[in-house]
């Protein structure tokens, strides 16, 4: 069976080619390894985690689950960076439009992380699914309180 990450991570890259990015299927691979059970994978893209047009080779696969948001990237040698991003962590997102690409900007309680050499037209439909999963997800934690 092909892996549900790497399979969300290529229909993005089929809707949004101009977005730059290398070695999905390595970086889903240790986002799969971190998935709890029952956790389904509801939205997945993948882009640069930086805040330069020029630094291409920090591609990272982002993953918004009905849990949380995680990003991750196999290292060229051994090894792997992950990031997971809980509701309650969650502060807001910015978007940034550039010519041909942009940048999305989450902020979280303990740092901003940066996404960017993202197709433009990806933009919108990325802030659909954080705004609309983390909103459920906060008033979900406004109850518990």
């Amino acid at each position: 069976m092909e892996n549900q990450v790497y399979k969300k991570l290529k229909e993005f890259k089929e809707r949004h080619p101009l977005t730059i990015s290398w070695r999905i299927k390595h970086h889903a691979k240790v986002i799969e390894t971190h998935l709890n059970p029952g956790e389904t994978v509801t939205y997945a893209f993948a882009a640069q985690k930086n805040d330069s047009p020029y630094d291409i080779f920090m591609t990272y696969a982002v993953v918004l689950t009905n849990k949380r948001i995680i990003l991750a990237q196999k290292r060229l040698i051994f090894g792997y960076f992950y990031t997971a991003i809980t509701p309650d962590m969650f502060n807001d997102i910015t978007l940034k439009s550039g010519i041909i690409w942009g940048k999305v900007l989450i902020d979280t309680v303990k740092e901003l992380v940066v996404l960017s050499n993202i197709d433009k037209k990806a933009l919108g439909e990325i802030e659909t699914y954080i705004t609309e999963y983390m909103m459920e997800e906060k008033k979900k934690y406004s109850k518990e309180a």
